[in-house]
């Protein structure tokens, strides 16, 4: 009990400074002065909800908001560990002796109010080379609070970290790691750079073990994730470092702050301010159409192009752009737009890798039983998410789902502005798990001859990454080439391959 009152009347004398340094104008807030021996978060649910306002500055006039970030817009195999809160002097210690014996450098979000107490071990963290943000002044729920509060509540945090360590953060993050359009402004008009939440949440909080943790975050690692963790939570974050670390570095990811992943990040720009993003449009006027369709292109240097359809998860689509960097080659992929919404970086990821992509539809129906305006839909959808992802437009070549489609599907699909359809010559089937890595390989072999299209997948749970290798080796022991399908259309003039509808 002596401890505890202790603790709280230190807390008392703290927050007379920061109300000093507001000049009073914050003295009522939340019951934080009552020297009672109940915690500061009990003192706020006891408190009425309500904060009350004391007038609106004038910087909050605007209605900007500061950027929101969940995910941060990059193709590197980069992520940002990030912590709430800070532990004591101990459990700090131990924390980042780990995150030093594996080379992590996180984002600590800190309580004002801790770092007033703590000013020493904030200092190890910024010495330690880890970057220093906002987690608001006691991490309340702020979530109700009138935008003025907030903006007080933020800015004395500020100060108080600036004045203890002499850094300005440029991000803040609320208890919960939800963000509001009030706290966003509040931000802005503090001129600090992002409100930032997560994207990957392994709730450390409910007593979860170091594996875990470990485990969680290892399932869903991928390109430009934010990881939320805490530092007095739970005694089991120090050793859920190790088994983090080793995930990454088994996968070859590694962890930066937030600033230096947004340094190393791309400009996500909205989908109207990218060039060509209405390049595929609606049209009801189909009837007339042309188009050309492509299965193969021979032109006698026995040159193939192997392509890849659909969508998977990070760890396949990671492991097959792996093996074609082992072998140095360049495809051509075919992908659905409901999939690369959901990780637009891994898309980006494949482009950056020097392949080139194209529509494979929205959400992979099967074209032949569309409607016109739905085909176009799926179209005009798709393209659309491609550019979004990829932050410019995408080859205007299509593929129909399944390989399936009629004359009138064509012509449809030409009216949306996509006049050329790329199909395929050689098909392993590699989307059945029943068909084995072996049957792939020998399939492929057998039927790939000069200006071959190969059709595979990057779908999850398969055996295309297993017969990948050997699929490779096989064609280039019989003297095959691999060229991006781009590449085999230069050959197209009076190929009677090429169909003209």
């Amino acid at each position: 009990m002596r401890n505890q009152q202790a603790r709280v009347f230190r807390r008392s004398v703290l927050m007379l400074t920061v109300v000093a340094m507001a000049g009073l104008a914050v003295l009522v807030w939340t019951g934080w002065l009552s020297l009672g021996t109940h915690s500061s978060e009990e003192a706020v649910s006891s408190a009425d909800e309500s904060v009350p306002a004391m007038g609106v500055p004038s910087e909050l006039s605007s209605e900007e908001r500061s950027l929101a970030i969940d995910t941060i817009f990059t193709s590197q195999k980069q992520m940002a560990l990030t912590f709430n809160g800070l532990a004591d002097m101990e459990t700090m210690t131990s924390l980042l002796h780990e995150l030093d014996k594996h080379d992590i450098r996180a984002t600590f979000f800190l309580p004002g109010m801790r770092v007033a107490e703590e000013p020493d071990l904030v200092e190890k963290i910024v010495q330690a080379g880890h970057e220093i943000a906002n987690n608001t002044l006691d991490q309340q729920d702020m979530s109700e609070w009138p935008i003025a509060d907030i903006y007080e509540d933020l800015r004395l945090t500020n100060e108080l970290i600036e004045r203890e360590v002499g850094i300005q953060p440029r991000y803040v993050r609320s208890r919960s790691g939800d963000y509001t359009d009030d706290l966003r402004r509040a931000a802005e008009a503090l001129g600090m750079e992002a409100v930032v939440g997560y994207s990957i949440n392994p709730r450390d909080r409910d007593g979860k073990s170091a594996a875990e943790i470990g485990a969680y975050v290892d399932r869903y690692m991928r390109r430009g994730a934010v990881v939320l963790l805490h530092t007095n939570l739970n005694p089991e974050i120090v050793d859920a470092i190790a088994y983090i670390a080793d995930a990454a570095t088994h996968k070859g990811y590694s962890f930066v702050p937030i600033g230096q992943l947004r340094e190393n990040g791309t400009v996500y720009k909205p989908l109207e301010e990218i060039p060509g993003f209405d390049a595929a449009q609606m049209n009801p006027d189909y009837a007339d159409r042309t188009y050309t369709l492509i299965e193969s292109i021979p032109n006698g240097k026995k040159e193939i192009a192997m392509t890849f359809d659909d969508w998977g998860s990070e760890d396949t689509i990671n492991a097959v752009l792996d093996i074609l960097d082992d072998y140095d080659l360049k495809c051509t992929f075919f992908l659905v737009g409901e999939g690369v919404e959901k990780n637009p970086n891994l898309a980006r990821a494949i482009l950056d890798d020097g392949h080139e992509i194209a529509n494979h539809t929205y959400s992979h129906k099967v074209v032949t039983t569309l409607s016109p305006k739905e085909l176009q839909e799926e179209v005009v959808k798709g393209h659309q998410a491609l550019t979004e992802a990829l932050q410019e437009p995408p080859l205007m070549i299509f593929r129909p789902p399944t390989g399936v489609f009629d004359d009138t599907a064509a012509r449809i699909i030409a009216a949306t502005g996509y006049q050329m359809i790329v199909n395929y010559d050689v098909d392993p089937m590699d989307w059945d798990a029943a068909h084995s890595a072996e049957d792939i390989t020998n399939t492929i072999l057998e039927q790939t001859v000069d200006g071959s299209i190969i059709l595979l997948h990057i779908l999850d749970d398969k055996h295309t990454i297993e017969a990948l290798p050997n699929v490779i080796e096989g064609l280039q022991a019989e003297g095959y080439s691999f060229v991006k399908v781009t590449e085999l259309m230069e050959y197209m003039s009076g190929n009677e391959r090429i169909l003209e509808q």
